[in-house]
């Protein structure tokens, strides 16, 4: 039996991967300082180790006393705009903690590592579609820590024995089940729903990009797929010594007007958008190729974007 321990693992994204490593048969433990995840989202035969994952002591305890033998490491933070008003801050959470965690590891002898990164490691590419050979050009803070947590883990696998797995995700959304849907403040969906509840115009954050119709494009990935991708990983992990970068997407881009389209078809009318500046660090473009995940690991996105805005309004409105 192997055993997991999963940072963050009450937040959007790691209530649904606690869900899918428990459906493939391996025990998880949660480790989350419930700064912003929830505490009811972790179900009840999971340990919940109430730390932040900066706290070096505490996190190898786990480590041993749960005699976890892989990490998912989801914590950080994630949005954008945040990161280049608030980049120091960033930095102590987002690398401070994966230079923590990767020593806490060291220490305690865990061995396989599945990273959360993140699409923002490109930037702007400059094709339509970005494979993990990319060059790395982030244009905000949360992108650069992003790039610095796959460094870091390179660079440990170096001289210990360390089997990792990098996904970078594309942009996720969607719920799996009503009780688990995403309460962010900074993802498009929810804050278009939340906008819609305070009777106000959902905004898009620039119509003068180089796309079709001004807007930026993304390639969104159902949560359920992207923890699937999760369990994935980690197998692959357990299986041999390995390391390795993935994206995690659809290989189809979808511009943020038109996805406000599908929510209006969804709710039944028109969200009556706003056009707001753009946000500093949004590139125009970011779609993933995905055959590298799909021949190595075996995974593929099942859900389509309408699978995705329907679930995420079913759980709003649970």
């Amino acid at each position: 039996m192997t055993t997991w321990l999963l940072t963050g693992g009450a937040g959007y994204i790691g209530a649904h991967v606690i869900r899918s490593l428990q459906a493939s048969g391996r025990d998880v433990v949660v480790l989350d300082d419930l700064s912003t995840g929830l505490a009811r989202k972790v179900p009840s035969d999971v340990p919940l180790v109430q730390v932040n994952v900066g706290d070096k002591s505490a996190v190898t305890a786990a480590l041993r006393d749960h005699d976890v033998t892989g990490v998912v490491h989801l914590a950080a933070k994630k949005a954008v705009g945040e990161s280049v008003e608030r980049p120091e801050y960033y930095y102590r959470e987002n690398v401070d903690g994966m230079l923590s965690l990767l020593e806490a590891m060291a220490e305690a002898g865990t061995r396989s590592f599945v990273y959360s990164s993140s699409a923002a490691v490109y930037g702007t590419p400059g094709h339509e579609f970005v494979s993990e050979d990319a060059v790395l050009n982030p244009e905000s803070p949360y992108g650069q820590t992003k790039v610095i947590g796959e460094w870091m883990t390179r660079n440990a696998a170096v001289n210990r024995d360390l089997s990792w797995i990098s996904l970078r995700y594309f942009n996720v959304a969607g719920a799996a089940s009503p009780e688990l849907g995403d309460t962010s403040v900074f993802n498009l969906i929810p804050m278009v729903f939340r906008a819609l509840r305070e009777g106000q115009r959902p905004q898009v954050f620039g119509d003068d990009y180089p796309t079709p119709d001004g807007s930026c494009i993304r390639d969104y990935i159902h949560v359920a797929d992207l923890s699937e991708a999760h369990v994935a990983a980690a197998a692959a992990c357990e299986a041999q010594t390995l390391g390795q970068v993935y994206n995690v997407g659809r290989g189809e881009g979808v511009s943020v007007i038109e996805v406000m389209d599908v929510v209006s078809q969804v709710i039944g009318r028109d969200v009556d958008v706003e056009v707001a500046p753009r946000r500093a660090g949004d590139p125009a473009q970011l779609v993933a190729t995905v055959d590298k995940i799909q021949r190595d690991l075996g995974w593929s996105a099942t859900h389509d974007l309408r699978q995705m805005v329907s679930s995420a309004w079913e759980a709003w409105n649970a």
